[in-house]
């Protein structure tokens, strides 16, 4: 259903198809109309902001009714869209309270910690100091997210299922977090583990704190990614190859090149106003963060490693987003993971020479987006190394 732009009136001056304010509204006026102040639900994941830091709120997300309310992987594999999105993460009520980042003395922390570290939602009981309501507000240009409310008292009515081997590597105060998320990391997916180091539960007895949700998302993507950086580094080199697809109007297309481990992500706008973004590493990885792409950049190369792992190769990997009007709300940057996942999931087209595959990239692009990659291709510092490196190796 289109929902008419509070901003335009419907008139299309946003240019897009669907207004994310209106259709964020929508769901709001009706948890508004439902919502209650003292109820009974399930606990599927703990938020941890970080306005105030090092004094952040903790807050215990929650609904009467759990329906794969915070299930992104499921949500792409099942193909939602992004109306189905907005409802659910609407409905979710994030039910608050205060703590310093390296306090761990208080019952409500580990009624938390306990939440994240459970393989599925956790019956909760709920009391609010007030009824959540949503007030109308325009300046909606985040994911979308349920209100919050200050948490009065909370009650487990069931116990947590914690898997052994997490529970196991929770107890271990000498051992650090990056330490135990390689060790988990093949039976847990990114989701899971970015609840259990948010809440504090990895790392060594005296480093473990609160790690604010949005951090720690990048965060595991970053050191699952490393992980797998020095496992492909013992492939050999892949083909020509180069894989498209995408997500909730989020596109990648990915080149592969015959050449060691680097990798570049160009992110663009494509549209009327249409801009990008880069940011680049060689063998050596990053040692800062990719400020340009921002957690985009962890969150694709994830998936791009991940393929690269299964197939036992690494590559020279230039990954092109194209963000399109279809993609009329933000989601956060889960969409970046799976979108680069369904495209590494398609057959790739393989090519016997690096003009052949970039001059097939120009024209399909050119065809599909009606967008000129030329100016992103002269830019490229991937390509531009694997251009020298070539010519040093000749002679």
């Amino acid at each position: 259903m289109n929902v008419q732009c509070l901003k335009c009136k419907g008139r299309g001056f946003c240019g897009r198809q669907f207004c994310a304010i209106a259709s964020k509204v929508k769901s709001q006026k009706v948890l508004n109309q439902t919502a209650k102040q003292d109820y009974f639900g399930a606990a599927p994941n703990v938020f941890i902001g970080r306005h105030g830091y090092p004094n952040i709120n903790v807050g215990l997300l929650s609904t009467e009714q759990y329906n794969n309310h915070d299930a992104p992987l499921l949500w792409s594999k099942d193909n939602y869209q992004i109306q189905d999105i907005i409802d659910l993460r609407t409905s979710l009520i994030n039910s608050t309270f205060t703590m310093n980042i390296k306090s761990f003395n208080d019952r409500m922390l580990e009624m938390s910690q306990e939440v994240s570290l459970a393989s599925r939602p956790v019956d909760v009981e709920i009391n609010l100091d007030k009824r959540p309501f949503f007030r109308l507000n325009f300046a909606q240009d985040t994911a979308p997210h349920g209100p919050n409310v200050r948490l009065k008292k909370a009650r487990l009515t069931e116990n947590p299922k914690i898997p052994q081997k997490v529970d196991r590597l929770v107890s271990e105060p000498d051992l650090k977090a990056s330490d135990a998320i390689s060790m988990l990391r093949k039976d847990f997916d990114e989701h899971y583990l970015t609840k259990v180091l948010s809440v504090g539960n990895l790392g060594t007895a005296t480093e473990r704190k609160l790690v604010p949700t949005r951090w720690s998302i990048t965060a595991v993507d970053d050191i699952v990614g490393k992980q797998m950086m020095e496992e492909i580094k013992r492939y050999s080199q892949s083909d020509y190859l180069a894989f498209f697809g995408g997500y909730l109007g989020n596109y990648y297309l990915v080149l592969m090149f015959p050449h060691c481990w680097s990798y570049e992500l160009f992110e663009s706008i494509v549209g009327e106003r249409s801009s990008f973004s880069t940011d680049y590493e060689g063998y050596d990885g990053r040692k800062e963060y990719a400020d340009n792409t921002a957690g985009g950049y962890y969150a694709a190369r994830h998936a791009i490693l991940e393929k690269l792992s299964s197939i036992k190769r690494q590559s020279g990997v230039l990954a092109l987003r194209f963000i399109t009007n279809e993609y009329w709300a933000p989601l956060g940057v889960w969409v970046v993971r799976e979108a680069t996942r369904k495209s590494m999931a398609s057959k790739p087209l393989e090519f016997g020479s690096k003009e052949l595959m970039l001059k097939y990239a120009e024209a399909f692009v050119k065809k599909k987006f009606n967008f000129d990659i030329s100016p992103l291709l002269r830019q490229s510092r991937l390509l531009d190394r694997i251009d020298k490196q070539r010519t040093l190796a000749a002679f």
